[in-house]
């Protein structure tokens, strides 16, 4: 595949290539991530043409921001595309000292409050400008609206009904007025997406780890609602949290927490298929959900140079189509996923 080729996204007229950056391990997510290394890793991306990248308040929070904005705002802002999201404003804690940054290795010392209201959104959007350095985002993500994040039906419903009530009007109107380009919602869970759907209208999901070579229960109900809206998506989370990148190694994760036995001997049996065709398990699973039509692009992490380099070559593998058929004769592929 062209890593480079442009796709639109969903009912936006935003055309983005089919492989961008994603930030989230600049915000030393798991690993903590030096300075020198995330310059590198954003040279060694920029330098092999990549011209997407995502990030969030979320990420280290605020530190992924800072370090892309930081590469990026110098360089001529027609050629960037820049995704980040809302939902989350941070501020500083109420005691420094004795602050737990959770599941960040590093990061910044920033606390967050949840506000999908209208002024929420459009305080998330101006911090954001600000630690990017820029006067343009191109696109804002409705961040962690969810039931993984909000825990019940209560909360999530009342911020769904905040976003109905203000917050979407002012992503509208960031919109109308040209400052961003497209609206989309990241989603975990595969109930978030009927969710959205019935209370506002957007150009796109970024799909974590829900259309992968691992798992395309999106296929059933979620994709289809998509579709008869011209509803598009971005794919996070490819690699499953890396058993899809790693293959079946002792203390390999999938989705988040370590894989099953079943989940173990799935990925073998896949990446056996895949050695028969000499195309490495990884390449699979980078390229796989491009062969949807409502999908845009991947976003793939990095946090050393290399590991772009090497997600680059495995995008650009070629890929026989009997590779496909051959998944979905041994019933590990869903007969009616797209593919070549």
């Amino acid at each position: 595949m062209d890593p480079f080729q442009r796709r639109k996204l969903g009912r936006s007229n935003v055309m983005l290539p089919q492989f961008g950056f994603g930030g989230a391990p600049l915000g030393d997510l798991f690993v903590k991530v030096g300075e020198a290394e995330a310059e590198a890793t954003l040279s060694a991306a920029w330098d092999a043409g990549v011209r997407y990248y995502d990030t969030a308040p979320w990420y280290g929070r605020g530190q992924s921001e800072h370090r892309i904005g930081r590469h990026l705002y110098d360089r001529p802002r027609n050629e960037v595309l820049l995704s980040t999201k809302v939902g989350r404003v941070l501020r500083a804690p109420a005691d420094p000292a004795t602050f737990d940054r959770g599941m960040w290795a590093g990061g910044l010392s920033f606390d967050v409050k949840w506000d999908y209201s209208y002024d929420g959104i459009m305080r998330a959007y101006e911090d954001s400008l600000q630690r990017l350095g820029m006067t343009r985002i191109d696109i804002l993500i409705i961040h962690d609206l969810d039931w993984w994040h909000h825990k019940t039906d209560a909360k999530v419903n009342a911020y769904l009904s905040q976003l109905a009530a203000s917050g979407f009007r002012a992503l509208e109107e960031l919109k109308a007025e040209g400052l961003i380009g497209a609206i989309g919602a990241g989603v975990n869970e595969l109930r978030t997406i009927p969710a959205f759907l019935d209370v506002v209208d957007l150009d796109f999901f970024m799909l974590a780890l829900r259309y992968t070579l691992g798992e395309q229960a999106t296929l059933d109900r979620e994709l289809p609602l998509c579709a008869e809206r011209g509803v598009g998506f971005i794919v996070a989370g490819v690699f499953s949290s890396g058993l899809y990148a790693t293959g079946p190694v002792p203390g390999a994760k999938y989705n988040y927490a370590d894989a099953t036995p079943a989940e173990l001997e799935r990925a073998g049996r896949i990446q056996a298929v895949c050695q028969r065709h000499g195309v490495p398990l990884a390449a699979a699973a980078l390229q796989f959900p491009l062969h949807h039509p409502l999908a845009a692009a991947v976003i793939p992490g990095a946090f050393k140079p290399e590991h772009v380099a090497g997600n680059l070559a495995l995008f650009r593998h070629e890929i026989p189509a009997d590779l496909w058929h051959e998944l979905k004769h041994e019933g590990l592929l869903r007969a009616d996923a797209p593919t070549p």
